[in-house]
């Protein structure tokens, strides 16, 4: 049955800029302070405060709109988005709803299966974030946090282009990668740096009046998304089938329960009563500022893919990989650039550094450890100072400390032993003390060098160069 019909999806993608201070006034913006601790009387809407906005916000919001691919309103202005709710202190928001600072973009995204699609950005406008319900069952009670009050946000808003779950994500991921790379937000959902309000319809497939839309709230990882879009899409279709209508109206997504309910009838911009902000001067971007704003823009995922081809000859795999995230694309070609070996420089990338990065839950954003100090480990495994079971060891305290592998395995003694009179005396020594792996190597059971390879390995301290100590059993062992 839902062959017959077509989902429509357009996004509301709300973005927590990463400056130091709000929108508005000088609260910290630092995530997870204690309750109502990053609050003055402007961001909780004392009477008789007036803001002042913060230039770093429209810098970064212009920053996007350009890596978008959209027209900057240089001249624009603020306004007033009036409503109640217990977490909006001053009972408005202030937000753009005449002369959003962008309009009229777009981003190219690439699915799974390599086709490629464009999705259009209707505009995206500054606006200030709301406060925080905090709801205690115990005490059947809601608390309201203001510390997010006031935190910059941009809202990018779609065209409704998408037609299917994958799209979205695909869209997403392009708008995290963009914002990441420009360094204007974290991105990170899981702290609400980034949300997503999904608008559906689905209509027969072929009509050309779209169907009546809801907007889903509440969706904060890319999985909860896919499955709410799943939900709300199989609802539509069941209600149109038994004929009813789908009513136009705001819903929460519980991804615990995988169940949205209604939370409000979806409002309009007339029942908001938007009016320019009185309080708040025009904004002026000049041709200079813009022009120092574009000159700023970084490489991005898709240009840094295409040289790390044609530059490194690297694997495909390992490209998307690294690139995927700013801070291991900066790891890398640092790190490449001191060493000048990239290929051993992503393989710790792609091999150690993802399995730590896995086995402390951490993000790659996270990392501390200097480029500098990956190159001199790599260049110690190169020039045999080091082996490569010693590297491993000496990279956990890297990734963990930031330590000079230099002075490390000096202060540790763990140089490599690649004196060939004492390696063979230790060798024959393990050869004496196995004479059954020495048999069964003779006899024709060549995996038994492994075993004397591990002896001698850890007779001298796993320091011994493995590829002089396989050569010298061999030769032993006749």
């Amino acid at each position: 049955m839902a062959k017959e019909y077509e989902v429509v999806i357009g996004l509301e993608v709300h973005v927590e800029l990463a400056t130091k201070t709000k929108i508005f006034c000088g609260c910290s913006t630092a995530f997870g302070g204690a309750p109502n601790t990053h609050t003055c009387p402007v961001c909780t809407g004392m009477p008789g405060s007036l803001p002042v906005l913060n230039k770093k916000v429209v810098e970064y919001a212009a920053a996007v709109g350009l890596a978008t691919n959209c027209t900057i309103t240089q001249n624009c202005k603020f306004d007033r988005k009036n409503y109640f709710y217990p977490d909006n202190p001053q009972n408005y928001q202030i937000s753009q709803l005449y002369l959003p600072i962008c309009r009229d973009g777009h981003v190219d995204i690439k699915l799974p299966d390599g086709t490629e699609k464009t999705i259009r950005i209707h505009e995206i406008h500054m606006e200030e974030d709301a406060g925080k319900l905090v709801h205690d069952d115990w005490e059947d009670a809601s608390l309201v946090d203001y510390n997010r009050s006031g935190v910059p946000l941009i809202e990018i808003v779609s065209e409704p282009d998408m037609r299917s779950a994958e799209e979205v994500i695909a869209y997403l991921d392009k708008l995290r990668m963009t914002i990441q790379y420009l360094g204007a937000s974290d991105c990170k959902l899981q702290e609400g740096s980034m949300r997503a309000d999904v608008n559906l319809s689905v209509r027969k497939m072929g009509a050309a009046e779209f169907g009546t839309r809801t907007e889903t709230k509440n969706l904060n990882s890319f999985s909860a998304i896919a499955r709410a879009i799943e939900n709300e899409t199989a609802r539509q279709i069941d209600l149109i089938e038994a004929g009813e209508a789908v009513i136009q109206e705001t819903r929460r997504w519980d991804d615990d329960k995988a169940y949205s309910y209604a939370m409000r009838s979806k409002e309009d911009a007339q029942d908001y009563r938007y009016f320019p902000d009185p309080d708040l001067v025009p904004v002026n971007i000049s041709d200079e500022w813009l022009d120092e704003i574009r000159s700023r823009q970084p490489e991005f995922k898709d240009e840094k893919m295409a040289r790390y081809k044609e530059e490194f000859g690297l694997p495909d795999y390992d490209i998307s990989i690294i690139t995927d995230s700013k801070k291991l694309a900066d790891i890398f070609e640092a790190a490449a650039a001191v060493c000048n070996n990239p290929k051993k420089v992503s393989n710790w990338i792609m091999g150690e550094t993802m399995r730590l990065l896995k086995e402390k839950e951490m993000d790659a954003t996270e990392i501390t450890f200097s480029p500098e100090n990956l190159a001199k480990l790599i260049n110690l495994v190169e020039d045999k100072a080091i082996n490569g079971s010693v590297a491993k060891e000496v990279f956990e305290h890297v990734f963990s400390e930031d330590i000079d592998p230099d002075k490390y395995i000096e202060e540790h003694g763990l140089k490599q032993v690649n004196d060939e009179g004492a390696l063979r005396a230790t060798v024959e020594k393990v050869i004496a003390d196995n004479q059954q792996s020495v048999e069964d190597y003779r006899n024709g059971k060549k995996q038994a060098i492994g075993y004397l390879v591990g002896q001698t390995m850890k007779a001298m301290g796993g320091k011994a160069n493995p590829g002089m100590v396989n050569k010298l059993l061999q030769e032993l062992l006749g």
